[in-house]
């Protein structure tokens, strides 16, 4: 429960629902039913008869790709391939450099499903699942920088470089009061850190795992212990379908009941990530 406090309404309402079984005794390798696949859940979630599977690159530790064979892996990609095994289709997996891209495709109905965070602006127009990892947000800055912890970064004078469209970025956008937020062109990663080097900014909001990738070769940078976001990992589809809501939320639970996402997690090398709880 702890990893709750702190957490605006929106993000507590979708880590709560995720929590209660945890908090009730359940936790994510106990038992979950399988989803079950009719062919009306296949005519809404595939209605070409193939799965169109959005695939964000612009977050490493949900998708990789092989730069030398071209090669696509990570959590994401494993669960659209069993996602359309299961439902006995062909899977396509459209690449993107950017959560905000993936967004703009859903709306325009060119994706049938996408692996992206929650957040109330997209789920406006998006069905989620309940989340299936969680990961931290957090900045990173230079290490002779007097901002130390989270709260000393939304203050006058501080500029924050965050990806265009990302959900860290709708996050603050939100509710930096003080500071200024500064937008990468694309959004991805790590068009935010490119533009706070390049124009010598005060801070740079990103998911833990690729900042701390950058700090690897940078030892002039320093990344906060702290985090101002825990950002959850979810399925999304778009609204008005009737019966591909609960497919999903069952399909996911399975997933992580199974210890299908931490063990893709761990092929991917991003074992630090977290799985969420069961859900309801």
């Amino acid at each position: 429960m702890k990893r709750v406090r702190g957490v605006p309404v929106f993000y507590r309402i979708v880590l709560m629902s995720a929590l209660v079984l945890a908090t009730i005794g359940g936790n994510v390798d106990a038992a979950a039913p399988a989803a079950k696949v009719t062919a009306e859940v296949v005519r809404e979630l595939a209605p070409t008869g193939t799965l169109r599977a959005a695939i964000n690159l612009g977050n490493s530790v949900m998708a990789q790709k092989d730069e030398r064979t071209g090669q696509l892996g990570g959590v994401t990609v494993e669960l659209a391939n069993e996602l359309g095994k299961r439902l006995g289709v062909p899977v396509s997996l459209v690449q993107f450099n950017a959560a905000g891209k993936v967004f703009e495709a859903m709306q325009q109905g060119q994706l049938d499903v996408a692996f992206i965070a929650v957040e109330p602006a997209r789920a406006a127009e998006l069905d989620f699942t309940a989340p299936y990892v969680l990961i931290e947000a957090t900045y990173m800055v230079r290490n002779d920088s007097p901002l130390k912890v989270i709260a000393d970064v939304d203050r006058p004078g501080v500029r924050i470089a965050v990806g265009r469209g990302s959900a860290y970025d709708l996050y603050l956008t939100r509710t930096i009061k003080n500071a200024a937020i500064v937008r990468s062109a694309t959004g991805g990663c790590c068009s935010m850190i490119d533009l706070f080097v390049a124009d010598k900014l005060e801070a740079v909001a990103g998911v833990r795992q690729q900042l701390v990738a950058h700090s690897g070769s940078d030892p002039s940078m320093r990344i906060m212990r702290d985090r101002f976001m825990d950002v959850p990992q979810a399925v999304a589809t778009r609204k008005g379908r009737t019966v591909t809501p609960a497919f999903l939320h069952a399909f996911v639970e399975e997933m992580k009941a199974s210890g299908f996402v931490a063990a893709a997690l761990k092929r991917s090398g991003q074992a630090g990530a977290v799985v969420a709880p069961a859900a309801p």
